[in-house]
């Protein structure tokens, strides 16, 4: 990702002596990994995230924490154990594909994937899905601590990006860490959230930002496609591409380009739908004289109402 995302309000630490919950993933919100969605608080058909944002799909029950891209996946980003327990089951052997490829295997119930259940004391119960394949850790009967590795964040099972799905049950309900009261009040502060060191709420933002010398496949951008760090005179385009997450209908998406003779595009790009993932691409075709040598920036905001949910810069060589 490029930076840390603009935060609309952290979340308050539980209180001292409640059930606890860790990072259950290697990564840092906002720069290696992102939540995609949240726990669906409307019993309705309709969708509404812990801060009645949309950030969630009609009866999603966890927290999904999504990694940028297929390339981060391959390098191995550990899963870990939210809170201490004793392991009642997993899985592994299921495939790393998505679940909208051609020719992917039928799920047959198992849309959680690789994955493993961890039963904690006072009837909490943390479920953790999606996982690499060949890579769960644990068995059933091990007894594990806060922090140890169940395994590797993957794409097995129902899902069309590679993340880690964590639902939290107590009882056997669902239960929001990010709202553990079970009371939705849109407009108020939440309830204070389980997490043991408070985890930013992210209302949308970059995922990655680059620039190529045509409009890219969204399928190159999930894979991990790489910013060239130079470019020749002659290249037949100049484009910078952006890819978000989590934008709302009305939103704007703003792409620039600086030269070394100032500014050569700035457009802003109406967003008008809600999307769990999206890219954008703008540039110039090749001019008579070319490229002048020298270095560019590129710059992605994206924009909602008057507020800057996210922006990112990178740069360029062009010519020697």
């Amino acid at each position: 990702m490029i930076r840390p995302l603009a935060l609309t309000f952290a979340l308050a630490a539980t209180a001292a002596g409640a059930f606890d919950l860790q990072m259950p993933l290697d990564c840092t919100l906002g720069d290696t990994c992102f939540i995609q969605q949240y726990v669906d608080r409307d019993p309705s058909p309709g969708v509404t995230d812990f801060t009645c944002g949309p950030l969630a799909y009609d009866g999603h029950e966890g927290t999904d924490f999504a990694l940028p891209s297929l390339a981060a996946m391959q390098t191995g980003v550990a899963v870990r154990a939210a809170a201490p327990g004793v392991v009642k089951g997993g899985r592994d052997g299921m495939p790393d594909i998505a679940v909208n490829t051609p020719g992917a295997p039928p799920l047959e119930g198992r849309d959680c994937g690789n994955g493993v259940l961890i039963e904690h004391d006072g009837g909490w119960q943390t479920q953790y899905c999606h996982m690499k394949q060949g890579s769960v850790a644990v068995r059933a009967g091990d007894v594990v601590a806060a922090g140890a590795v169940l395994g590797q964040v993957g794409l097995s099972g129902n899902t069309e990006f590679p993340h880690l799905h964590l639902t939290l049950r107590r009882d056997g309900r669902t239960i929001d860490p990010f709202d553990p009261d079970e009371v939705l009040t849109c407009g108020a502060p939440p309830a204070p959230a389980l997490w043991a060191t408070p985890l930013p709420y992210q209302p949308g933002g970059l995922i990655a930002l680059g620039f190529a010398t045509e409009v890219p496949a969204f399928d190159a951008l999930k894979a991990g496609l790489a910013s060239p760090a130079t470019l020749p005179a002659d290249a037949p385009a100049l484009v910078l591409w952006a890819y978000a997450f989590g934008s709302r209908a009305g939103d704007a998406l703003v792409l620039a380009i600086t030269g070394p003779a100032g500014q050569i595009i700035n457009e802003s790009m109406a967003l008008d739908r809600t999307q769990a993932q999206l890219f954008r691409a703008a540039g110039l075709r090749l001019p008579p004289a070319g490229w002048p040598a020298g270095s560019y920036s590129g710059t992605a905001t994206l924009v909602r109402g008057n507020e800057t949910i996210d922006t990112g810069t990178i740069t360029l060589i062009v010519g020697n």
